[in-house]
């Protein structure tokens, strides 16, 4: 295994995550017991999952749920799509069969750790910050000049984690084909699509718009199904999805056989179960709204674009750091300070905390905050 740093974010919820009492900072939407999913299941998956063989599936997935996932793009097949454990395995195997010693790629800032860690453990890696003084803006030119002969990849990700910042389409299918006229794999994290507060501003996804484009995806995130561990890449070059299969094998080899049909009757009830998270999206907002305009002197707030996480900024003279420290050890509530996504390539907000809006019981955490802030401080 390549030699990697400490995963902060990980790290830091395994101190926190199952301990603290109100979880405040979550990344993926709610999520439904075994019961509920299987009542969207039609005859022939319940038949399925029911009298399933529990033994070793296909490296690539099983060839449903491939079939499944292939119906949410456009231009994607089954023999697209390559499946994996989750979105990490995706993301790590990807990058070591795209990269190499002497390869250079380029990623975006703040962004999940692994997204810049594990390009930097094969190669040169450049940074691009997304400006929060121009509502987290994508750069293009920042990104073309960060560009060198040598770039095999561009790594992004919309809806980003942790601002919830989604760009506009005119301005990622210009991405597309920068990446697409120099020979470079865009490589897109998409595993909040489908959580656009505004639908039009749904982006298409990269592996329809070129044909040497990976999206990564999950059933963990939007559809709030994480306890499966399916996730995805597609792509319409055969020969890459070929070596990313190649790659498997030194990791899981194959998916769990139980997983793989859950998720392929999640995903073709992908409709029902994003409408029913979007809608509760849509709820707690308004919740963190009012709460944000009552500390306007504390927090400045703004409402993600997409996805279920923001990224407001701390206002008060101690520090994000120790705020978010003092913060669950006094009132159980979990948040994610700036440090958790600072990066070694660019500087990064260090006034920052990720929150996330897209589970129950929204109003409960809140109201701690804010006993915590009127009495605890």
């Amino acid at each position: 295994m390549t030699r990697l740093p400490d995963f902060r974010l990980e790290t830091y919820f395994s101190r926190w995550e199952f301990t603290a009492r109100h979880h405040l900072t979550a990344s993926d939407a709610r999520t439904m017991t075994l019961g509920a999913l299987l009542e969207l299941a039609d005859d022939t998956d319940r038949d399925a999952f029911e009298h399933l063989s529990l033994g070793y599936t296909e490296t690539f997935g099983d060839p449903g749920l491939r079939a499944a996932i292939a119906d949410t793009y456009e231009h994607i097949e089954p023999d697209d799509v390559i499946c994996f454990a989750g979105a990490e395995e995706a993301l790590y195997v990807a990058m070591n069969v795209l990269l190499d010693a002497g390869d250079h790629a380029v990623v975006t800032t703040p962004n999940y750790q692994s997204a810049e860690t594990v390009p930097l453990a094969l190669c040169e890696v450049t940074g691009v910050a997304l400006d929060p003084a121009r509502d987290w803006a994508l750069d293009l030119d920042a990104v073309l000049a960060a560009i060198r002969p040598n770039t095999r990849v561009v790594s992004v990700n919309f809806p980003h984690n942790p601002t919830g910042k989604v760009v506009d389409r005119a301005e990622f299918a210009a991405l597309v084909r920068l990446c697409d006229e120099r020979g470079i794999h865009l490589f897109s994290d998409e595993v909040y699509r489908g959580l656009e507060r505004d639908p039009a501003r749904t982006l298409p996804q990269a592996a329809d718009l070129s044909p040497h484009a990976l999206s990564l995806n999950v059933t963990s995130k939007s559809l709030g199904l994480p306890g499966l561990r399916i996730g995805w890449i597609a792509c319409r070059d055969r020969a890459l999805r070929s070596r990313l299969e190649r790659a498997k094998h030194y990791t899981t080899i194959c998916n769990s056989a139980p997983s793989e049909v859950l998720a392929r009757i999640a995903l073709k009830a992908r409709e029902t179960i994003l409408a029913r998270n979007r809608a509760l999206i849509t709820a707690n907002l308004t919740v963190f709204d009012a709460f944000f305009a009552e500390y306007p002197d504390d927090f400045e707030w703004r409402a993600p674009d997409g996805g279920c996480v923001a990224y407001p900024r701390y206002l008060g003279a101690e520090g994000v750091e120790a705020f978010c420290t003092r913060l669950v050890e006094e009132a159980g509530v979990l948040l994610l300070p700036a440090s958790i996504y600072r990066s070694d390539l660019t500087p990064t907000p260090t006034d920052r905390f990720r929150v996330g809006v897209g589970r129950d019981h929204a109003e409960a955490a809140l109201s701690a905050l804010s006993t915590w802030l009127r009495t605890g401080r």
